[in-house]
């Protein structure tokens, strides 16, 4: 982005929408269904983007020896869908609307609701009597992962709250970290660590978790794009 010109600290919405960036208007209306997942890829800055690896690498270190290179693929895919899918469907639902009435919605962009996810698989995992550690030592772990999901979910409630007051142009997308984290506990519940586990059980577990939530996400994606338009939309995105 920042090789084609695009601003390395404040792109604009334009620049976002062009690189991929998420927006109900062009995922309901156009047709633009890759950006559920392209959305995920790119950032709103170096500073959302530092941030968002920062928690990333924290993270993906508990999670790959758990659920292997492959598990931590699947869920950071899966569950930033599910959390890009849920923000659309409520910015469909629920749209901004400017002075006259017209309809508009926000461009989403970020790897936060990926990042969600897969504090939500941790949760699930590091609850399994497999793993050949110190039950102390897990339940600090799991502990961890629980504060840190609860804090970054309340500071985004905080700002989103505080910028219906200052009128600030900084948004936090809270319905793609709902979902994203949603859909980390969904996938983790039918895995088995692959620490401790056999590894044709780990293997046949983890395939049941991928089929299942793809399939579930299938489902939500017909059911949002049969919702029908609100009233007096207009075609637009909102900064």
């Amino acid at each position: 982005m920042v090789l084609s010109g695009v601003s390395i600290g404040n792109p604009t919405v334009d620049q976002l929408m062009h690189f991929g960036a998420n927006n109900a208007g062009n995922v309901l209306v156009y047709g633009e269904w890759w950006r559920i997942v392209t959305a995920m890829f790119v950032h709103v800055g170096i500073l959302h983007l530092a941030t968002n690896m920062w928690c990333l690498w924290n993270l993906a270190l508990l999670a790959e020896p758990l659920m292997g290179s492959f598990g931590v693929l699947a869920v950071y895919i899966l569950t930033g869908a599910a959390g890009n899918l849920l923000s659309t469907d409520i910015n469909w639902l629920w749209p901004i609307r400017d002075g006259s009435g017209g309809v508009f919605f926000p461009a989403g962009a970020g790897a936060s609701g990926a990042v969600f996810g897969i504090a939500g698989a941790l949760i699930v995992l590091l609850k399994s009597n497999r793993l050949p550690v110190p039950p102390v030592e897990l339940k600090k772990l799991r502990k961890s992962v629980i504060y840190f999901a609860a804090l970054n979910l309340i500071l985004g409630l905080s700002i989103s709250g505080g910028n219906l007051f200052l009128h600030s142009s900084l948004n936090i997308d809270n319905w793609a970290h709902v979902g994203g984290f949603s859909c980390g506990l969904l996938f983790a519940m039918p895995m088995v660590p692959r620490i401790g586990s056999p590894r044709t059980l780990f293997q046949r577990r983890l395939q049941v978790a991928v089929i299942m939530t793809v399939g579930l996400l299938v489902l939500f994606g017909f059911y949002v794009s049969n919702i029908a338009p609100p009233a007096g939309f207009t075609t637009g995105s909102a900064n």
